[in-house]
């Protein structure tokens, strides 16, 4: 049986720009992981450009033990690790259904965040976590995918519109006392088939 490239990645190594980068899963037991690599790649994302009251207060609330593990346990929420010699360097989380911060279509699948340690970045981890969310729409017959992403984080504008995506709505994100305004993107993404 055929598998497609990104149906692959789950539990072996995919080999890019000379690293082997494994895509897995997250579990409940990878709280600890899941926090320190979303604390840490959130504030390398955008501790230059915004205040540092506001990035405290975002990651106590958004990266609180609280928060992760209702999301972790969220069956329409799903989180994956992007390692590379054991270490986390990234993560990926989807959402669809109810789980999903803005009812889009109860078909569609949200990717929530894509993010990469900087000394990572320009290594592909990024496009194998995205095609990882590409190869679960597929799988879960999502009719298209969609995400927000700050107006002002040019990179990931320029990574979404690279793979297919396009600019369809706004909407603010709230970041400590600051309201940003995400541009919303979305991709139609054509089911797999055997």
């Amino acid at each position: 049986m055929y598998v497609p490239k990104h149906f692959q990645f789950e539990g072996c190594a995919e080999k890019k720009n000379n690293i082997d980068v494994d895509i897995t899963k997250v579990k409940l037991t990878d709280i600890d992981l899941l926090q320190e690599i979303g604390k840490k790649t959130f504030v390398q994302t955008f501790s230059d450009t915004n205040t540092e009251d506001n990035m405290k207060a975002y990651l106590a609330e958004g990266f609180s033990r609280e928060k992760l593990l209702s999301e972790l346990c969220n069956d329409e929420s799903e989180f994956y690790f992007a390692t590379v010699e054991n270490k986390v360097v990234g993560y990926l989380k989807v959402n669809t259904g109810q789980a999903q911060t803005e009812q889009q279509c109860p078909q569609a699948l949200e990717i929530e965040r894509i993010y990469v340690l900087q000394e990572f970045h320009g290594r592909k981890v990024g496009q194998l976590l995205y095609e990882k969310a590409i190869g679960l729409a597929q799988l879960k017959e999502a009719s298209f995918v969609w995400l927000g992403v700050w107006e002002k984080n040019l990179r990931a504008i320029n990574f979404y519109q690279k793979n297919g995506f396009v600019a369809f709505d706004q909407h603010i994100f709230q970041l400590g006392d600051d309201k940003q305004t995400d541009i919303m993107m979305k991709k139609v993404v054509q089911p797999y088939h055997e």
